[in-house]
């Protein structure tokens, strides 16, 4: 394995670290002596106060004509950065690279470190909409086999669109919140009437989450070849769903209250610019052919994510292998002339592979509970019990041999109120 040679920092970030400067994720943090919300971006084990960093260069006259990234970045979200759009982000980059490159920025950049221990991440985003995919062919054959085993596993529709439903905007929660298990009806197949009650089928979906800037107007669409432009980050994302609720509800419309109570998000976005080297091709698409809109710089991204359940390792869920690519679903989501909005998230859906060890859900992984696991502490599951923790964390392949860190999102299951 090539020995990981990442640019020089005046910081003292080793050369392997998953946050070096090929990464710089940007969150929203405080700190306890002071509780004001504001943009950072993380360094190694640090935190940079990049709108007082900014606001230094901008007073100083160190900072040319373009974007005002001090006030953008002294606010509360990402939002009012996510408004201003690839041209923007890209500028933004640079000038952290190059700031916590060379040496001269040091004295003035210093003050505005901060521990990570010391901070508090918040939900970097004021998520504006909340849209969940399918695109994986693994997860969503297996759904099939589970639930409609005399029938073909995937719909006939799945090879021609990336199919999606709309989520709950207001219940995406940073990575550390805890999740209240849910309530609903359920009723299982031999059951006469359906009950009411806390979920007794809790699970997770593995996911990568897409944020989206560069609003558009309604009735306008965004192709393929022009997603990179409101593509901004990803984020690690687990959809915590209620299967039995789901189950009894899903017919005719599609996932509600099963889905709707919790979607789990890093507290770290990760620049689509900083996962360029981790593009790879799709699967392919060729039987059947996509329809025109479809097609264009339609690429997959090798990230590798793993699942730890109290601890245990129960997956590996490889990002590569999915069907659909972030940019046809973006231009799908788009293209009947729904306009996106600058914080916007949609979900990749859960990212299974072709073996067991893959699998991004405990629906797959024990197989509808009839192949319950067992964790390293000897119990064993089906679905989630209440207290267990899940934690899902993430890497990709950067430049020179280097690991880009996507972070991590856990959550604990509490009981049903």
């Amino acid at each position: 394995m090539t020995a990981p040679t990442q640019p020089s920092t005046w910081l003292d970030v080793p050369v392997d670290h998953p946050f070096g400067i090929d990464t710089l994720p940007y969150g929203v943090f405080s700190r306890a002596d002071d509780p004001v919300r504001r943009v950072g971006v993380r360094i190694g084990d640090l935190v940079l106060d990049a709108g007082a960093v900014a606001a230094i260069g901008r007073d100083a006259g160190l900072v040319g004509e373009g974007p005002d990234l001090a006030t953008v970045w002294q606010t509360s979200s990402l939002n009012a950065f996510l408004a201003l759009g690839r041209p923007a982000w890209t500028i933004a980059r640079e000038w952290l690279i190059e700031i916590l490159r060379d040496d001269v920025h040091r004295d003035r950049v210093s003050p505005h470190l901060h521990a990570l221990d010391d901070v508090v991440l918040h939900l970097p985003i004021e998520v504006a909409d909340y849209v969940d995919f399918y695109a994986s062919e693994d997860h969503a054959t297996n759904v099939g086999q589970i639930f409609r085993p005399d029938n073909a596993a995937l719909p006939p529709n799945w090879k021609h669109l990336p199919i999606g439903y709309h989520g709950r905007a207001g219940t995406v929660v940073v990575s550390g919140t805890d999740v209240v298990r849910p309530t609903g009806q359920r009723k299982a197949p031999p059951d006469p009437e359906p009950v009411f009650g806390p979920s007794i089928r809790l699970d997770i979906e593995a996911e990568l989450g897409y944020v989206v800037g560069g609003a558009t107007t309604l009735g306008s669409r965004i192709p393929v070849d022009e997603a990179m432009d409101h593509l901004f980050g990803v984020v690690i994302l687990n959809d915590w769903s209620a299967r039995d609720l789901q189950a009894w509800e899903y017919v005719p419309l599609g996932p509600f209250l099963g889905k709707s109570f919790a979607t789990s998000v890093s507290a770290w976005v990760t620049p689509l610019e900083a996962l360029v080297p981790a593009r790879v091709p799709l699967p392919g698409q060729s039987d059947p052919e996509v329809l025109p809109y479809l097609r264009g710089d339609a690429f997959g991204l090798d990230v590798h994510l793993e699942v730890r359940l109290n601890g245990t390792v129960v997956s590996r869920p490889e990002h590569a292998v999915m069907y659909w690519s972030p940019a046809q679903m973006l231009a799908h989501l788009t293209v009947n002339g729904a306009s996106v909005r600058d914080g916007d998230l949609f979900g990749s859906g859960t990212i299974s592979g072709p073996d067991p060890g893959s699998r991004g859900s405990l629906l797959e992984l024990t197989w509808n509970g009839t192949e319950p696991l067992t964790l390293d502490d000897g119990t064993t599951r089906g679905f989630l019990e209440d207290g267990d923790t899940v934690t899902m964390t993430a890497w990709a392949p950067g430049p020179g041999g280097a690991r880009i860190g996507l972070g991590e999102v856990t959550g604990t299951v509490r009981p049903a109120r």
